[in-house]
């Protein structure tokens, strides 16, 4: 009895031992769903998904410096500072919008797959990756002149996307519980495995250095993938509601924004062990990040939340998003 009370103290002080906490919200109002975010850590902006827009925030204050409209159920959103160009998919009409990164202006629309997911860019090979959700494909395309260069065959249910620096593309299928690796100069898939016990795999990060991938998963885990051998060495505990991750290489941390439960998971290499070493209180609804590797706080898309709404044919309802609480939440330190 007296070791089970001892193991339940010391995990409890484990968990708030990191000192993250909400340091700031930033306010943007309206109606509308949301998704995914986008951090340029360099030039100070915020890209924020917004049912039919994209709002671009200063990252430092939150003041809305620009909205891009006209949109078409906006999902991802990916940044090629070396072309001065932004990316953004449309699920509704399954294209991507891009734009000048400078103006804000849109440069083009090109039609991709069906239901257009995240969006990744390689800055090595010049080309946008779109990972088609309601697809069993993601479309490669020439960055500078926004041709569709080829569609590769991965498998139903694309989630997320991230690449390595060398020409390589990682995506999660959410429908298999799998991950594929893509080379995006021979637009190929090179390899798949999968991801048990992780089921319904959503976000995505990866640590370049160590050579790891982090995928987030529907049954309340983090898979560790170990990119040489392709397969699952951990599954630290993360949360409910999981749809993002990300990690910060300056401070190590893998992270897991858990929207059922309005947490943020924080995972760290401790003694060669991948671990949870902290679950950070945020909002219920806060299910995406985005990593400022600059400051190293993370972005959270949310909402403030009401009263459940009434039960309906024996269902328990859901709290509801207050209007005009639309925001963005700052966690650090």
């Amino acid at each position: 009895m007296k070791k089970l009370l001892c193991a339940t103290v010391l995990a409890a002080l484990a968990f708030g031992a990191e000192g993250f906490k909400i340091i700031g919200k930033y306010k943007i109002g309206g109606e509308g769903r949301w998704d995914y975010i986008a951090v340029d850590s360099n030039a100070r902006r915020l890209y924020v998904s917004h049912g039919t827009s994209v709002e671009i925030l200063d990252a430092d204050s939150g003041k809305v410096l620009h909205t891009i409209g006209q949109l078409h159920g906006v999902h991802g959103i990916a940044l090629a500072p070396d072309l001065n160009k932004g990316f953004i998919t449309n699920g509704q009409t399954s294209s991507i919008t891009a734009f000048d990164l400078k103006t804000f202006e849109k440069t083009g629309e090109p039609s991709v797959g069906k239901n257009p997911d995240a969006v990744c860019y390689d800055s090595k090979t010049q080309r946008v990756i779109a990972v088609n959700h309601s697809g069993t494909d993601v479309s490669i395309i020439n960055a500078k002149n926004m041709e569709l260069i080829k569609s590769v065959a991965t498998g139903p249910a694309g989630e997320f996307c991230v690449v390595d620096g060398s020409g390589k593309v990682y995506v999660n299928l959410e429908q298999t519980s799998e991950i594929v690796e893509i080379d995006v100069a021979r637009a190929e898939m090179t390899r798949k495995a999968s991801l048990a016990p992780c089921e319904e795999p959503s976000g995505l990060s990866i640590d370049l250095k160590n050579k790891k991938l982090f995928p987030v998963c529907g049954n309340g885990m983090m898979a560790v993938v170990d990119i040489p051998s392709f397969k699952v060495i951990a599954t630290p505990q993360t949360g409910p509601g999981t749809d993002g991750g990300g990690f910060d290489p300056g401070l190590g941390y893998a992270y897991a924004s858990n929207g059922g439960n309005g947490t943020m998971t924080v995972v760290k290499l401790l003694n060669g062990k991948y671990e949870t070493v902290d679950q950070v209180t945020t909002t219920r609804g806060a299910r995406t990040m985005a990593v400022d590797l600059k400051t190293h706080r993370v972005y959270l898309p949310s909402a403030e939340y009401g009263a459940p709404a009434a039960a309906k044919d024996g269902k328990k309802g859901r709290p509801q998003a207050l209007p005009d609480s639309f925001q963005v939440l700052v966690v650090g330190k």
